[in-house]
């Protein structure tokens, strides 16, 4: 029962789940799973990946996400030749032939959508709303469709409209924004000193109004909102993302083992929780790591069951 799932998702090691996996699994009942490199060698290897797990839990439309945004983002790369088509490049082509962006675009989210739907796969980590500086961090770089938070919000629009036609739910990410981090938070904690209203100007405004389902939060520090907790653990920028932003939806964590939160995985998880977020997200498959969010991930709420269920809407 969807109940009696929790309020996380991971990852896995492997092609295959091994035999503490499942069991994990079976246990742990969390929401989801997320997929990488890591776990695809082939078409029909990741069709059985994804069958075995749908089957652990009896429900065909499980959520099993990925991160496919193309260009230097691919977790398809040994299915697809995609690094052509950053986010950069359709941005940039909405600047200089908007009648081709959109046939191109369409076309490309409507391959990568049968892509995924072949593979058992249902939400997508796209769009990357963080705006593009050239004194940032080279991580958001090329992924950010570009520096004018208009176009990025518009192309977002456009991004969430066509994966959902296609029946794969969205993540807009990484909210409130990313952009203005100078270093990798898979690394480090981002410090961002701007202005409250250049922020709200500027990088938040990219995310304001989004209908997609699910946003995944920034591991970075906004001083001038919270001079001490990143957004995914700052009950502050949480309410500020729901009250401000506008975005109603599911907001999950960004991933709990990046070296940008210095607590531990038990305490990561119970403050991302404690700050608002509905999901939890832990990528790296490290079981031991896994045992302590599922030890302090609640069981979904009322609301977490219905948003469950409008997902489920989007796929079928």
């Amino acid at each position: 029962m969807i109940k009696k799932r929790k309020a996380f998702i991971c990852g896995i090691k492997g092609k295959k789940l091994s035999k503490k996996e499942i069991s994990f699994l079976r246990k742990n009942k969390p929401w989801g799973i997320i997929l990488f490199s890591r776990n695809i060698k082939s078409i029909e290897q990741t069709q059985k990946l994804t069958k075995k797990i749908k089957s652990i839990f009896n429900d065909d439309k499980y959520p099993i996400l990925i991160d496919e945004e193309g260009g230097r983002v691919s977790r398809l790369n040994k299915l697809i030749e995609n690094s052509k088509f950053s986010a950069k490049f359709f941005g940039d082509l909405y600047l200089n032939d908007r009648k081709k962006f959109y046939l191109y675009f369409s076309i490309y989210i409507k391959q990568i959508s049968y892509l995924l739907n072949l593979l058992g796969i249902n939400i997508n980590t796209v769009p990357n709303l963080d705006l593009r500086r050239s004194f940032s961090h080279k991580v958001v770089g090329d992924r950010s469709y570009s520096s004018n938070n208009k176009i990025a919000s518009n192309i977002g629009n456009i991004c969430i409209n066509l994966f959902q036609k296609n029946r794969i739910a969205c993540v807009i990410k990484h909210i409130p924004g990313h952009g203005l981090a100078i270093v990798d938070s898979h690394e480090k904690l981002p410090i961002v000193t701007k202005s409250r209203k250049f922020l709200f100007k500027n990088d938040f405004a990219a995310f304001e109004n989004k209908k997609s389902l699910f946003a995944m939060t920034a591991h970075v520090l906004y001083k001038n909102f919270d001079s001490v907790n990143c957004a995914t653990h700052s009950s502050k920028i949480i309410s500020l993302i729901r009250n401000k932003i506008l975005f109603k939806n599911l907001i999950m964590s960004d991933d709990l083992s990046m070296n940008s939160l210095k607590h531990s995985i038990s305490d990561n998880t119970k403050k991302a929780f404690t700050a608002g977020c509905n999901l939890v997200l832990h990528c790296n498959g490290n079981l031991k790591e896994m045992a302590n969010v599922a030890e302090n991930s609640p069981y979904l709420d009322k609301h977490l069951i219905k948003k469950t269920s409008e997902f489920k809407s989007i796929i079928s």
